[in-house]
């Protein structure tokens, strides 16, 4: 059937970037109007060669003064940190900005900033919306809509489980400090310790869905199991005695009671390599409603007859926020939260896939 397509610019090439490349390129709902990349090796490269499918004769570039100026309904902004003054720029340039980079939901802590990105939106006539997969959707969108089928809501607890070697970059084994000495790495900076203010934007995201504040958002000391064996990976080894698992834990506190408590478990090891014997099993989101009736709900990928299992991960991330593009690019101006959304509907993900049957040669 016909439908409305929207001029789209993907705004960096990472992992996250390049997973909404591909949708861009493959889907009959977006029209690419240009790639912005950071690494020199990639200007000038077609963009279906960086999103790995076939050349769509469109070119990469690192000129952010000519991608600013190009015609387009949205960008899609996935760098790891986000700069306000480049989202801000493309606001006001008329463009709508859908980001994985944070931003999810207001908090006191980000309200400059916030009054910065609405008063763009207000300048451009656009909107502003970010999502992802957690913060973004695993630890506000997916417990806000299992609490719809709840008589009473006593705590929302979420697990994040990731086996990092199997279904994670490898360089997270350096970023997150695994390897390190365990007094060491409890007693300095985390790399998702210092994440803990746009976690807590999910939290505030729940709270007020359910209708009630946040009083304080406090963190558990950091946990961490050690390996009891060298471990090795493809880029090494994990030295015996050194971190190989890692436990956060951060609490939202409303009428005097822990209401949403985020756990955070990244592993290189487990069970008889770890001590303490730690076996979380495998990568998921693991989401706990205690209350009436107590529920629980997992989230993962799905392994395939043959065996093989790609963590989507990245593709959770970016889709997570890509599948909201034309819902903001319809709305009224302003930042508009997953609340402010309410459902969306997905456009352009119905569709013929390679190799698929025509409807006779089904059984």
């Amino acid at each position: 059937m016909p439908q409305e397509t929207y001029r789209v610019i993907q705004w960096m090439t990472g992992d996250v970037g390049q997973a909404g490349l591909r949708h861009f390129i493959d889907s009959p709902v977006y029209q690419l109007a240009a790639v912005l990349v950071h690494n020199k090796d990639k200007v000038g490269c077609d963009a279906g060669e960086l999103a790995g499918t076939a050349p769509v004769g469109l070119a990469a570039t690192d000129d952010v003064e000519a991608v600013i100026a190009t015609d387009a309904d949205c960008v899609f902004y996935t760098p790891v940190i986000m700069d306000v003054d480049t989202v801000c720029r493309l606001l006001e340039s008329g463009k709508n900005v859908v980001t994985t980079s944070g931003f999810f939901h207001p908090t006191e802590q980000f309200r400059e900033p916030g009054e910065r990105i609405r008063a763009a939106c207000r300048t451009g006539g656009v909107s502003f919306h970010a999502g992802g997969i957690h913060p973004g959707y695993a630890g506000d969108l997916l417990p806000l809509t299992l609490v719809r089928l709840a008589s009473r809501v006593d705590r929302i607890e979420l697990y994040e489980i990731v086996n990092v070697l199997s279904d994670a970059p490898l360089d997270h084994i350096a970023w997150m400090g695994f390897g390190k000495d365990k007094d060491a790495f409890v007693s300095e900076p985390t790399l998702l310790g210092l994440g803990v203010p746009f976690f807590a934007q999910s939290m505030h995201a729940v709270a007020d869905g359910l209708g009630v504040t946040i009083d304080e958002v406090t963190a558990a000391e950091v946990r961490a199991a050690t390996a009891t064996a060298d471990i090795a990976h493809p880029d090494g080894v994990l030295p015996r005695g050194t971190v190989a698992a890692q436990h956060h834990e951060w609490t939202a506190w409303s009428l005097g009671r822990p209401l949403i408590v985020y756990h955070a478990i990244y592993l290189v090891g487990r069970g008889e390599q770890l001590e303490p014997p730690w076996d979380w099993g495998s990568t998921r989101y693991r989401l706990i409603l205690h209350g009436d009736p107590a529920t629980e709900l997992t989230l993962q990928g799905l392994v395939q007859p043959d065996g093989a299992m790609v963590h989507p991960g990245y593709t959770w991330t970016a889709m997570g926020a890509v599948n909201a593009i034309p819902d903001v690019c319809d709305a009224a101006p302003g930042w508009l939260t997953h609340l402010d959304l309410g459902l969306v509907q997905p456009r352009g993900l119905v569709r013929r896939s390679p190799g698929a049957r025509d409807i006779g040669e089904w059984p």
